[in-house]
């Protein structure tokens, strides 16, 4: 009698397959990406890391739908994101993708709660609510709801857009740099609030960084130099981390 042992498959919650990405054209074109194949496993938090150049940011506005590919797929959960017209990627953007910049982006005008829900109202009001006052609370905001971001530090503008990403409850959220204008402190709070609200939600993040420290938050890093992915590393380190960087170096 022979025995099948059952395999557990972890779903995922984006991923490219073969993608590359040419800009421009003839002597002056840059391949951005050059054969990537990645996935971002639903409920795990991937840090993206790389030199300057090496593709990072292209590869995740190409796996968020932001950008296309020149060739090769992208993927958010089984769907296909070539095989979209325009409304229909950018429904899929609204309903199943969230977004972390650098920058915040929020609107000064609104309050926190206004900026929170915002996606949602967007979609016509739609959305599980009891969800969002659960998820401001993981944010840690309760005592800033009817703030204007004026009347906020960085962290805590930060922390309003993380909450907004994930009001719609999104399969993913991409972050870039989401640290990059804040302090040391601030930074950390923001990015042990991705971490926790991936743990508490079962949410995915997929965030592109430069910083080894922050890295360190991820369950796992990607690494890509000259648009190819190179390396990946489970429970990562900072020292780890930085130890991997180094070897991207060219020495002087």
């Amino acid at each position: 009698m022979t025995t099948t042992t059952a395999m557990t498959i972890t779903p995922t919650a984006a991923r490219v397959v073969d993608a590359v990405k040419v800009y421009g054209s003839g002597d002056t074109s840059v391949r951005a990406l050059d054969g990537v194949s990645v996935d971002f496993p639903v409920g795990r938090f991937t840090a993206i890391m790389g030199p300057s150049g090496s593709g990072k940011s292209t590869l995740m506005h190409c796996a968020a739908g932001l950008d296309t590919l020149t060739s090769g797929t992208a993927h958010i959960g089984d769907t296909e994101l070539s095989s979209l017209d325009d409304r229909r990627l950018t429904l899929l953007r609204r309903d199943r993708v969230g977004f972390v910049f650098q920058s915040f982006n929020l609107v000064p005008t609104l309050t926190v709660t206004e900026n929170i829900t915002l996606p949602l109202d967007l979609a016509g009001g739609k959305g599980d609510r009891e969800w969002v006052d659960a998820l401001i609370d993981v944010v840690g905001l309760r005592d800033r709801l009817h703030h204007r971001p004026s009347e906020l530090s960085g962290g805590q503008q930060q922390r309003v857009a993380v909450a907004r990403a994930f009001a719609g409850q999104p399969d993913v959220v991409f972050a870039d740099e989401p640290t990059g204008n804040l302090d040391s402190r601030s930074g950390g709070e923001v990015l042990g609030l991705l971490g926790r609200t991936v743990r508490q939600t079962a949410r995915t993040v997929v965030m592109v960084t430069h910083d080894p420290v922050a890295a360190a938050h991820a369950d796992e890093v990607v690494f890509l130099a000259d648009g190819r992915l190179v390396d990946r590393m489970e429970s990562p380190t900072a020292d780890k981390v930085l130890d991997r960087m180094k070897a991207f170096e060219v020495p002087s």
